[in-house]
């Protein structure tokens, strides 16, 4: 595969879906509190074969199985910090095993509410400072790029504390990477909030790209018209549905996801994919819209 950043200043590249969603339909259980690195433990045939089915679909980067892979909700779990290690290892052999050759692999490195699971990536309510969570990602992220992917997804990120502190803790660590905000988190209500942590997401030299995900597509609009100029955009927002962080379930109805996608492009998106609840189909149609 070419270098992913000139990948990205040739052409838009597609992104996978959801996941989860497909994790879901082949009948695991994803809502207990390690949602899909359950399934990692205790299926990876399935995560590759998810990560296959993108790429058959026409993604040109799969995200790994990792997003809620964390050190103090593993412990919880039984699995001390060597384990952990070792998961996340494993999810990016398994995506790599998948794509072969076909596609970049993007390590997913989510929030600190990921590995909370109570909603709190919509909020960023953490009660932690810049420092504290910026210690708090540098290890996986670090684990992560030492597992060889072609990049890292630092994704959902929920404050503009939390994105100061991804900027700290991407410094130095190696690889490309993108980082996308959690495009419905309370956090960023403001406009001036939400462009100054796109700002502060783009200042490290790994980053290629920023943007959002986890968003009805209808909010994509406005993350565009706050990105920092001259920075490519990435965008996956969900495919409309709402989420309910008390009972762990989705509601109300699937909208057009990619509708808006000539103007999202039109706007300096680079790198376009679904987040929850879409399939290797939304892919296969956004991907014959880019490609052709």
């Amino acid at each position: 595969m070419p270098d992913v950043r000139s990948a990205i200043a040739a052409r838009p590249l597609v992104l996978d879906g959801g996941l989860g969603t497909m994790l879901e339909a082949r009948g695991h259980d994803l809502s207990g509190v390690l949602w899909s690195a359950g399934v990692l433990i205790d299926a990876p045939g399935d995560v590759r074969d998810v990560h296959a089915a993108f790429v058959d679909a026409g993604a040109d980067i799969v995200t790994t199985a990792s997003y809620q892979l964390g050190y103090d909700n593993l412990a919880e779990a039984g699995k001390d910090a060597a384990e952990v290690d070792a998961l996340l290892g494993a999810s990016v052999r398994l995506a790599r095993e998948a794509t072969d050759g076909r596609a970049w692999v993007a390590a997913s490195v989510g929030p600190f509410g990921a590995v909370r699971a109570d909603g709190s990536e919509y909020t960023g309510a953490y009660g932690m400072s810049v420092g504290e969570l910026a210690e708090w990602h540098r290890r996986r992220l670090h684990v992560l790029s030492e597992a060889g992917p072609d990049l890292l997804a630092v994704e959902t990120i929920a404050s503009p504390a939390e994105a100061e502190a991804v900027a700290i803790a991407l410094e130095g660590v190696g690889i490309p990477a993108w980082v996308s905000l959690s495009g419905s988190s309370t956090a960023f209500a403001d406009d001036g909030a939400l462009a100054a942590a796109l700002v502060t997401a783009a200042s490290p030299a790994e980053v290629v790209a920023v943007g959002a995900n986890c968003c009805p597509p209808r909010d994509i609009a406005r993350v565009l018209t706050a990105m920092p100029s001259a920075t490519p955009a990435v965008v996956y927002p969900n495919s409309g549905e709402a989420w309910d962080a008390i009972s762990r379930s989705w509601h109300g109805d699937a909208t057009a996801t990619f509708a808006d996608v000539d103007a999202w492009l039109d706007a300096g998106a680079r790198l376009i994919g679904g987040c929850c609840r879409t399939t290797p189909k939304d892919i296969a149609g956004l991907a014959r819209r880019l490609k052709d």
